[in-house]
């Protein structure tokens, strides 16, 4: 049985040719004004022949620069060098170092323009309220509209106005209020008045707590702590009052009576 191993190899992408050699430069750490001809030319057609093999398409800049690199490397294994009019020899490299120069500096500013873009971006416009009027009474032709207006119609629009200021104010307002009780809470303080008073009467916590929340965190206590034994009720006069004790065992509350 055999097996199909896929590689995927991904190069980095480079704006241009300058971009790629000033990446050689500072990756290995050159002299811009001593480039080192023979490596970086090697280097950059290494990452062309790449791309080449992946069958990307090389970019005609690219492959111009490749020359330019050949050509100057093979003038600077000549022999004879080349000089200038006072007798100075010419480097060979001193056309493609000012070229990369150049490059370098416009490549800073376009860093410092991309995040100046990102910052206005961020922003929100804050327009400008005369233009905005201007284009609007141009678009909606105004002066035509004032000849036109009468007494009626600007009767007419006031109603409307006041109708929906009167919509607006009535509108219900939905407001929600956190309530100041707890289940928790109200059995501890259930527990803590029969502590202190033996036993506690169902209308004195009505008058504690007379709001209709209160009296319903209140009973869903008692229900709570009668259903885990922790109290015992005993009905009092009427059959809308009863009292709240502490909670006996059957045995102890015949002992007792006896």
């Amino acid at each position: 049985m055999t097996s199909q191993e896929n590689f995927e190899v991904k190069l980095p992408l480079f704006e241009g040719p300058f971009d790629l050699l000033l990446f050689f430069i500072e990756r290995d750490e050159l002299d811009i004004y001593d480039i080192p001809i023979a490596k970086i030319t090697n280097d950059f057609l290494d990452y062309v022949h790449h791309m080449e093999t992946l069958n990307i398409e090389v970019a005609s800049e690219f492959i111009l620069v490749a020359a330019t690199l050949m050509r100057i490397k093979s003038k600077m294994l000549l022999p004879r060098p080349q000089l200038d009019e006072q007798g100075n020899e010419i480097d060979p490299r001193e056309e493609l170092v000012k070229h990369l120069l150049e490059y370098k500096k416009y490549k800073s500013v376009v860093d410092v323009f991309h995040k100046m873009e990102e910052t206005e971006l961020m922003k929100e416009k804050r327009g400008n309220l005369m233009k905005e009027l201007k284009a609007l009474a141009e678009s909606t032709n105004v002066e035509a509209e004032l000849q036109d207006v009468t007494i009626f119609k600007l009767m007419t629009v006031f109603e409307k106005v006041m109708k929906r200021f009167e919509a607006e104010k009535n509108k219900p307002v939905h407001q929600v209020i956190q309530y100041p009780y707890t289940v928790e809470g109200q059995k501890k303080y259930v527990v803590d008045e029969v502590n202190k008073r033996q036993r506690l009467s169902f209308m004195e916590l009505l008058q504690t707590f007379p709001t209709r929340i209160g009296l319903i965190f209140n009973f869903l206590a008692i229900l709570e702590m009668l259903a885990l034994q922790q109290i015992s009720i005993q009905i009092g006069e009427g059959y809308n009052n009863f009292w709240v004790t502490k909670h006996e065992p059957a045995g102890e509350a015949v002992n007792g009576n006896q």
